[in-house]
């Protein structure tokens, strides 16, 4: 959901929007929607509800926050919480569960009949405590690695598929005078997300799925040497200005989606880009003539320690239910649908989780593949960060990895982290 949160920060938002008018309706007759989504997400969502009210008779009524936790927390407290509303990931699922906030989707949907169309790895990420919670609708691969092949062909370099390749490729290009990577970790108030993606990737390939999971549940600490040697493999790339284009300063000021316009400039200032598949929207908005999959293309994340894999990292679109309404249940069992999905991910460039979505929706073919490969992962898990309490995950995490890049002694930041995981948890 981190995407979503940025385009809320980024964008110039409409706080309230009303799709439909709302007077004289019975609650039958209209289900609300609370949500971060502003600028181009939220007129795709627009789409979403027409098509939904179209076939249901149904009205929506979508609202907008910046700050949804808050939003979300203060409703529920006052005893008024919206019908559905866009949650950031397992970890807030777990927070309103635990609150016994949440409806059992269980009994919204028919499962039989969802999980011939859900890849058994979404139903999982929704399910907590023997109930099935939160309905993931559309998803991002994270594990990518952007590069242009027409470069690395001119310039005679290789994809690697292990770490031990991606050094040497990265040691050969400064060899060569040329830059390996564009990072920009600059995003609002939001700003350091982009390192924790990093860290989670390293971490699954260096530590394993099984010690992810411990680490993201807190049942080991921060201060485990496996997170330290997380962080350090990152830090060996965004702390080298060799290895990153405009060292530390240029990694800490650069926006997110600014920062892959370096592999386009003549000649290019840096070679890859590790970002998730959604970067290819900012691709297309900022270089018009660059062909997604010929101009540019991505190879998977390389594997570090050969007995974990190569395990795939994502984060997606979560909707959870507050309040068991027929309009509600409707509106939950079409954005499960194929014909929901791909109205979302047709134009937003997101991946569908229903298997029954038409490729044909999806802009090109590159993002065809990345489609096919996420339903078909054999190991994949959430992102990190938008699965711990709000006050780690996007607060001490997010702040830590800046630190770090910015010179701050790593066990330093990871006894901050800690200790505010000790409170949190």
């Amino acid at each position: 959901m981190k995407r979503g949160l940025v385009f809320a920060i980024c964008s110039l938002f409409v706080v309230s929007v009303i799709v439909f008018p709302i007077t004289a309706l019975a609650q039958d007759d209209i289900v609300t929607v609370l949500g971060v989504w502003g600028g181009h997400e939220l007129e795709v969502f627009q789409e979403v509800t027409k098509a939904f009210t179209e076939k249901t008779g149904i009205k929506v009524q979508f609202e907008g926050t910046r700050d949804l936790p808050t939003v979300l927390q203060t409703r529920l407290a006052a005893g008024n919480p919206p019908d559905i509303a866009a949650i950031s990931g397992p970890g807030a699922l777990k927070q309103y569960a635990d609150q016994d906030a949440l409806v059992d989707l269980s009994e919204v949907f028919d499962m039989n009949t969802i999980t011939e169309s859900l890849n058994p790895t979404w139903i999982e990420l929704g399910s907590y405590d023997g109930g099935f919670y939160g309905l993931m609708f559309a998803a991002d691969i994270k594990s990518l690695v952007w590069y242009r092949p027409d470069q690395f062909a001119a310039k005679g370099y290789e994809v690697p598929t292990t770490w031990d390749e991606m050094e040497a490729l990265m040691d050969k290009m400064v060899a060569n005078g040329h830059t390996p990577w564009a990072v920009g970790l600059e995003s609002g108030a939001a700003s350091g997300w982009p390192a924790t993606d990093w860290i989670e990737d390293i971490l699954l390939r260096t530590a394993g799925p099984e010690v992810y999971d411990q680490w993201v549940d807190h049942t080991i600490p921060w201060t485990d040497p496996r997170i330290k040697e997380a962080f350090e493999i990152f830090g060996t790339i965004v702390r080298n200005s060799d290895y990153v284009y405009g060292g530390p300063v240029t990694v800490l000021s650069t926006n997110f989606g600014d920062s892959v316009n370096e592999l386009f400039t003549d000649p290019p200032r840096a070679y890859m880009h590790r970002q998730a598949s959604f970067i290819t929207s900012f691709i297309r908005d900022a270089n018009p003539d660059v062909v997604i999959g010929k101009d540019v293309s991505f190879f998977s994340f390389p594997s570090i320690k050969p007995e974990h894999g190569n395990p795939m990292l994502g984060a997606g679109d979560m909707l959870a239910q507050f309040n068991r309404t027929s309009a509600a249940d409707e509106f939950m069992r079409f954005m499960a649908s194929a014909d929901a999905q791909e109205i979302w991910v047709g134009s937003l460039g997101k991946l569908g989780t229903n298997s029954k979505i038409d490729p044909a929706v999806y802009p090109d073919d590159l993002t065809r593949e990345m489609a096919a490969a996420l339903n078909d992962a054999d190991v994949f898990r959430f992102d990190g960060s938008d699965s711990m309490p709000a006050a780690v995950g996007s607060g001490a995490f997010w702040e830590g990895t800046l630190m770090y890049v910015g010179g701050d002694d790593l066990d330093d930041v990871l006894e901050y982290i800690e200790t505010v995981a000790s409170e949190s948890y």
